[in-house]
């Protein structure tokens, strides 16, 4: 029986090493090799072949994978290249593994961000077609009126992706503080959003991420429960694995 070849970005995926999206920019900086030959992108291995990334053997031998819910500061940017940026979120929870992020959360925001080993469940994750709910609280500059809520749920043109946000949920919590439900992750969506209607977001905090609820302080992370992570498989459970890079963007 003849072997079943594997894209080498789909083995560093399965294999925990990294999202299959983090594994084409490694083959593209020349840092991976198989049997130590640098490989175009695309390429495809067997079990005999021998991956390394900057020079170090990948172990094709699966562990249990990890999943994390960490409650991210203000200042700590959504990276796992702890060579470009001082302040990445790798450094900060220091885990003894190796994981990744799912998706972002920009700099200046606040909140819930699941981190994984496990590729495939970022890329289910990821895409906006699944339409998995992200739940937000923002506080703004000036006091929210019913015509903001409105135009907010109803969706807001982004003339330079010349789309219009989906329909989404917005509840005023009080004067200047609104809660908001998306199920799509363009670039700095509520931020965009709200300069669109003359607002600036003062503060924003991401509460949920479909069944998982921020419970941790600033800074603190904890391990999915078994519950949670039994009913985040069954959400997922119709997703595609396939990967859209419009997602992997910061709100």
């Amino acid at each position: 029986m003849t072997e079943e070849l594997k894209r080498i970005n789909k083995f560093l995926s399965e294999v925990g090493y990294c999202s299959r999206r983090e594994a084409d920019k490694l083959i593209e900086a020349g840092r991976v090799t198989i049997n130590g030959i640098v490989p175009e992108m695309g390429t495809k291995i067997s079990t005999n072949d021998v991956v390394s990334v900057d020079g170090k053997n990948i172990n094709n031998t699966k562990e249990a994978f990890v999943y994390i819910a960490f409650n991210k500061p203000v200042g700590i940017v959504c990276t796992t290249d702890t060579s470009v940026e001082k302040d990445n979120i790798i450094d900060f929870i220091k885990y003894p593994k190796r994981i990744f992020p799912i998706g972002r959360l920009d700099k200046p925001s606040e909140g819930l961000i699941l981190l994984t080993d496990d590729g495939d469940i970022v890329n289910k994750i990821l895409r906006a077609s699944n339409n998995h709910e992200k739940e937000y609280i923002v506080t703004v500059d000036k006091p929210i009126s019913q015509t903001f809520v409105e135009r907010m749920s109803g969706g807001i043109l982004l003339a330079d992706l010349n789309k219009i946000t989906k329909k989404c949920h917005v509840e005023k919590l009080s004067t200047y503080k609104f809660k908001i439900i998306l199920t799509q992750g363009l670039n700095r969506q509520i931020r965009r959003m709200c300069e669109y209607l003359n607002y600036e977001v003062q503060t924003l905090k991401r509460v949920r991420i479909m069944n998982v609820k921020m419970d941790m302080p600033v800074g603190e992370y904890r391990e999915l429960t078994k519950e949670e992570f039994t009913e985040l498989n069954n959400l997922i459970s119709n997703s595609t694995k396939d990967y859209n890079p419009i997602n992997n963007r910061k709100k």
